[in-house]
């Protein structure tokens, strides 16, 4: 017999009958109360809000634009997208809506609150410095929210108004529409970032590559010979045009190549020349050779550095002058212009040690100085004239008197082309424009510097232009830094304290102009780093 399994009753299959909760107890007294609460707070619900209703009527309209809007059949988000492409302007809602709508999207949470802000402490008014902010003497203290508010009223007062960079867009755009202002979009953002700009704080422009006028920025160095210091007073001092090496050379028949790194500066070599003190010692224009003269003879010497090879250059063919003493090496590389006697110039091929050509000028030349690119050659006499030569053609292209010059003593020449220098013996330095003296017969000094009391006999301008080193020879620490682009003497050097530089012959400056020297009658070359520059 199989096992049968009892299955549990079943329910009923009627309808299912719900129960019924019990009904609560209701107390007419909590009932009362709980009536009346929610009528004070649908009252409070009632009240209107502005910017709730603000809202309803940007969102919605107004009631009785919503009823008209919801009886029509036309779409609204049709006829919006009609309004607002219309060009007439006219969107359906007033000034005064999108004013609001302006004032609720600018709204801006603050970014930081102080607690100490919210406290009413009270500030003494009586202050000498808070005293033109009180209204009568009763206001003896004020809270600092009030002294706030205070000097903002101020300070608005005395600007006539609030400022336009501290004006939200809402005002200026609601003084646009007053004043009928009908600009661009477009210059309304630019406006607009403008003020944004207004309202940062901090560094928005790098700063400028060109060096400032007032006040140079130096570090005085050890001497750039300080491992091995002339005997004699020191004739010439010249940067390599490429490695970091300084040459040096003095009447004690010595030329000196050091290494410059502005703390130790090692030397590398010295060369001794017998019987023959150095008036003037000059590298090539690609720096492989070292170019000496002295005071008495017609020979010179050419110093092969690569090969450590000293060539004694006895005899110049085409050259009748009894002695060579200054000269200046041609930036093209392959020629020398030796200084002679009556005015002359003559131009040496290094290749074949000869005179190809000459000029002449009248008087007594004092002073050489090339164009940037070689192309011509500027020469003051001693009468103050200064002429102008073309290499090529050996043709004087033109000549005029330096202002005020008695007796001409220096000339340099800008590596951009721009200035020329010219430097007499009362001291008095005129800058010129390179430009003025090859079309003028008169030009006019673009500034006389009047910073020298004794003979302006060294002149050297800088890599880039800048700077105008002019010194003297005939007194103690006579040496300035003119800043030409505002033609200004720098007022921080030298530091007369204490004597350093003395009695200078030479001027140089590095390829780049982070270097500074100069040959003085000790026999030192005092160094300084020009920190403007960051390169050699």
């Amino acid at each position: 017999m199989e096992d049968v399994i009892k299955l549990p009753a079943a329910e009923e299959t009627g309808p299912a009958r719900k129960k019924r909760a019990p009904q609560p107890r209701v107390d007419p007294g909590e009932e009362a109360v709980k009536r009346r609460r929610n009528a004070e707070t649908l009252a409070v619900l009632g009240e209107e809000d502005t910017s709730v209703k603000v809202l309803e009527e940007l969102v919605f309209g107004a009631e009785e634009e919503l009823v008209e809007r919801l009886v029509e059949e036309e779409d609204p988000l049709s006829r919006r997208l009609l309004d607002d492409n219309d060009d007439g302007g006219g969107s359906g809602e007033s000034d005064v809506d999108n004013e609001a709508r302006l004032q609720v999207q600018q709204t801006k949470k603050a970014a930081w609150e102080d607690e100490d802000d919210k406290l009413e402490e009270e500030v003494d008014m009586n202050h000498r410095f808070r005293r033109d902010l009180k209204k009568g003497e009763a206001e003896s203290v004020m809270t600092k929210q009030k002294l706030q508010q205070r000097m903002k009223e101020h300070f608005q007062k005395s600007m006539g108004g609030t400022p336009s960079w501290a004006e939200t867009k809402v005002k200026k755009k609601s003084k646009k529409k007053a004043e009928g202002d009908d600009d661009d979009d477009d210059d309304d953002d630019d406006e607009d970032d403008d003020d944004d700009l207004l309202r940062k704080t901090g560094n928005f422009v790098d700063s400028s590559d060109s060096l400032p006028a007032g006040i140079i920025e130096m570090k005085r160095c050890l001497h750039a010979n300080k491992a091995r210091p002339a005997v004699d007073r020191l004739s010439a001092v010249q940067f390599h045009p490429s490695a970091q090496v300084v040459m040096t050379a003095s009447f004690d028949q010595s030329i000196c190549l050091f290494q410059v790194d502005g703390k130790t500066n090692p030397k590398i070599q010295s060369i001794h020349l017998e019987r023959f003190p150095i008036h003037k010692a000059q590298f090539s224009n690609n720096g492989d050779k070292v170019v000496a003269t002295s005071l008495r003879n017609k020979m010179f010497y050419l110093y092969d550095m690569m090969e450590g090879k000293v060539e004694p250059v006895h005899i110049v063919r085409g050259l009748t002058e009894a002695r060579v003493k200054e000269f200046s090496v041609s930036p093209e590389g392959d020629s020398l212009l030796l200084t002679g006697t009556n005015g002359y110039l003559h131009v040496l091929t290094l290749k074949t040690k000869e005179v190809v050509r000459s000029m002449k000028v009248n008087g007594t030349v004092s002073g050489v100085a090339f164009s940037h690119d070689g192309s011509k050659v500027y020469a003051n006499s001693e009468e103050g004239e200064v002429y102008v030569w073309d290499m090529r053609s050996s043709r004087c292209l033109n000549k005029f008197t330096d202002e005020g010059c008695v007796k001409g003593y220096a000339i340099a020449a800008s590596s951009n082309g721009q200035y020329l220098a010219c430097g007499s013996q009362s001291g008095v330095v005129n800058v010129y424009s390179q430009e003025a003296c090859l079309n003028s017969t008169n030009p006019k000094p673009l500034k006389a510097v009047m910073n020298l009391v004794t003979s302006a006999t060294s002149l050297a301008f800088n890599p880039t232009s800048e700077i105008l080193a002019i010194a003297s020879r005939s007194a103690d620490e006579a040496v300035r830094l003119v800043h030409l682009p505002s033609m200004t003497v720098f007022s921080n050097f030298p530091v007369c304290q204490k004597k350093v530089i003395y009695r200078v012959c030479c001027l140089d400056f590095s390829p780049h102009g982070g270097f500074f020297t100069m040959a003085n009658n000790k026999g030192n070359a005092p160094l300084y780093r020009l920190l403007h520059y960051k390169d050699f």
